[in-house]
């Protein structure tokens, strides 16, 4: 029997690239290795379930069993992967070694975790998979059972980027406290210009969002005992020495890519696992997508040194590099090609669409009008644009001006 092209992974990279692969070839055995359940969910619907009210389970769109007979696949489900042979083209597992024909690597990322002080470090929550958003679901409906009706439950939120953006405003509309330390001026300043940054910051106080910029968490302890409850509130000590008493802290301070297999297999890994325009990585037969990539331009097979190198951690990259890696695996070696991909930021306080450059573009951020910001380079090109409020219905218009 030939052996199988296995994926390791089971989040939206792994099952998109699956699911193309089928519709170029329905025979080619495929197997698909993850540590977890392998159910399907939309991972950005994490940042936004509490204000729609859906619960952990209720995230799931189809049954990992469901997705594997609709797609012909073998899923080794709650299975970990030990490590990666290339010149054997065998994988190890808690389940015995599999060997392959290709293998994809959508082992995605990590949740960054900065060491801090404090005898509650350890209950710092994180938020980037179903089994983590469960966790923290269950964390809050104890908390709503043990304490008083009358009192909010205070969440302290570690980063104001995107994701720590997406959750203070779908905790703040669903009734929970919120406070946010950054160590930056204001919300996604390292996405937006300033007066955006500025208007995301306002519309979220006006939630009810509390902002804590210039400072980071350097502690984060139990609190005393007291009346009922108390026993579970936790300290958290600011770098500019505020405290703060929280219910929950979540840290949203960012991913780093999984390339943990990759580097042990000897494979190039930078800020991802380093991959060519066909997604290919520095080994023959083993391609990566997805959040732990990072996506090069140039081929290995030139003998060109491989030039740029990006992470893209958003839906619409996935699904462009799953289509092209499918033609590949298939057959027909085939380039990505990533097309403008303006990305919708889920805080309905602000509703915001951005286009950013690529981090390093030489250029600067203007103001057009009210609510649309371009980023202009050299001869006065259009390399990227923000919209705010009702302006992200023009997402259309703005990326006809956007210079290719």
């Amino acid at each position: 029997m030939a052996h199988p092209i296995i994926i390791i992974g089971a989040g939206l990279a792994a099952w998109t690239a699956a699911r193309e692969f089928r519709k170029l070839d329905a025979t080619t055995p495929l197997t698909v290795v993850t540590a977890d359940s392998g159910d399907f969910y939309a991972k950005p619907s994490l940042s936004n379930a509490f204000a729609q009210g859906r619960a952990p389970a209720q995230l799931v769109s189809t049954p990992a069993a469901k997705m594997a007979d609709t797609l012909k696949v073998t899923l080794l489900a709650h299975t970990q992967v030990q490590s990666i042979s290339p010149a054997e083209r065998t994988v190890s597992t808690s389940q015995g070694e599999l060997h392959y024909r290709q293998l994809v690597l959508a082992t995605g990322a990590n949740p960054i975790r900065i060491p801090m002080e404090g005898d509650a470090a350890d209950q710092v929550m994180s938020i980037n998979s179903l089994d983590d958003f469960s966790t923290f679901y269950a964390r809050l409906n104890c908390l709503r059972s043990s304490e008083k009706e009358s009192e909010k439950k205070h969440i302290f939120i570690m980063g104001a980027g995107l994701i720590g953006c997406e959750f203070a405003n779908d905790l703040a509309a669903s009734g929970y406290k919120v406070s946010v330390a950054d160590p930056s001026i204001a919300p996604m300043s390292a996405l937006l210009p300033e007066a955006a940054s500025l208007q995301l910051r306002d519309a979220l106080a006006g939630l009810g969002v509390t902002w804590h910029f210039g400072t980071t968490v350097k502690a984060v302890n139990h609190a005393a005992a007291g009346g009922l409850g108390e026993a579970q509130k936790l300290e958290v000590v600011l770098s500019n020495g505020q405290l703060e008493s929280a219910d929950i802290v979540l840290s949203a301070i960012g991913l780093r890519a999984n390339t943990a297999l990759a580097q042990a297999a000897g494979l190039k890994c930078e800020r991802g696992i380093v991959v060519d325009d066909t997604l290919q990585t520095s080994a023959q037969h083993i391609f990566a997508l997805g959040d732990g990539a990072q996506y090069a331009q140039g081929q290995w097979a030139s003998g060109a040194a491989l030039t740029g190198g990006r992470s893209m951690p958003y839906v619409m990259p996935i699904m462009s590099a799953a289509k092209a890696l499918a033609a590949t695996l298939a057959g027909t070696p085939t380039p990505v090609v990533f097309p403008l991909m303006p990305v919708a930021i889920k805080t309905p306080a602000l509703p915001i669409v951005v286009a950013a450059p690529a981090i390093g573009t030489a250029g600067e951020w203007q103001d057009s009008e009210a609510g649309v910001w371009q980023f202009v380079g050299e001869a006065k090109a259009v390399l990227g644009f923000v919209l705010t409020g009702k302006n992200t219905s023009r997402r259309a218009e703005q990326a006809k001006l956007v210079s290719p």
